[in-house]
This record gives structure tokens, sequence and C-alpha cells, in this order.
């Protein structure tokens, strides 16, 4: 159980890696196409599909094994104060239960419409030039999938007596 929940952890971090790197793959490219417009009157064509159907997906969806590992996400703890230790553990169990189940549900969805995509070869039509799109389907059920899956480890974590990581 060890050996899966660190890596999980180790692909959560990865997946993150890769969402920041692709926010400054977003600043380099942006600015390059803001600098070519002004410079030499020509942007840098697709900028506004890649930006929106690969930089963003990235940077939204990869992350969130990484967020959720951390324990980061946002969180309401109006009951911290009156309950009891053991109440306060079952209602973190049960949250990481339906978070998995919300995660997995998603992600099931997801892969379909992903796997959907990839069958038609889905792409946009930039200038005359053909971009695919149907690889980004899969970065949404990565992320959640991902997310998912840490939630499962968590609940375990917890329900074995250890912190909830």
């Amino acid at each position: 159980m060890d050996q899966l929940d660190r890596a999980a952890t180790r692909i959560a971090q990865g997946l993150a890696l890769l969402g920041a790197l692709g926010v400054l793959a977003m600043l380099v490219h942006v600015c390059a196409d803001v600098a070519a417009r002004n410079i030499l009157g020509r942007p840098i064509p697709a900028t506004n599909a890649i930006v929106s159907r690969y930089y963003m997906v990235l940077i939204a969806f990869l992350p969130l094994g990484w967020v959720e590992r951390r324990n980061a996400m946002v969180k309401v703890e109006l009951t911290e104060l009156v309950t009891t230790r053991f109440i306060d553990r079952a209602n973190e169990l049960l949250v990481a239960i339906l978070a998995a189940v919300v995660y997995g549900g998603i992600a099931w969805v997801t892969v379909e419409t992903a796997l959907d995509n990839w069958k038609v070869g889905s792409f946009v039509d930039v200038l005359g030039y053909r971009v695919a799109v149907w690889p980004t389907y899969f970065l949404p059920t990565t992320g959640f999938a991902l997310a998912g899956l840490i939630c499962l480890f968590r609940a375990a974590s917890i329900t074995a007596g250890r912190p909830a990581t």
C-alpha cells in the first residue's frame, strides 16, 4: 500500500510539474505572439487555439491529483470546534470516499468523450491548417482519475488510523 501511495504521489508531482511547465510554455508562446504581432506585423498562427485547447486544459486538470495529495482543496470546517475527533475522522473519511466517487464518475464520462474525439481525430481549422485537439481530451481524464485515486488512498489511510494525507 505504501509503495502505491508513493507511486501516486510521484505521478501527482510529475503531472503538477507538467502543469507548471505548461504555464511557462504558455507565457513564452503568448509573449512571442505579441512580439511578432507588434514587431513583424504577423502573429504566430494558431496561438489562440493552442492556448485555449492545450495550455489551459493542461494547467487546469493535470495538477488535480497534486492538489488532492496536499489536501489543499477548498474546504469549510464548520463543525470542527464542536465535534469529537472520531466524528471529524468519520467526516474526513466520508468526504474522501465521496470525492473519489465524484472524481471517478467525471473521469469515466471524460474518457468516453476523449475516446470519441480520438476515433474521429478532432481538430480545429486555423488559417487552413488542421490543429489536432483530440489529445487534449485525455488531460481531464488523467487529472480526475489520479485525484480519485489519491482520495481512495486518503480514505485507506483514515481507515487504517494513519494521518490523512
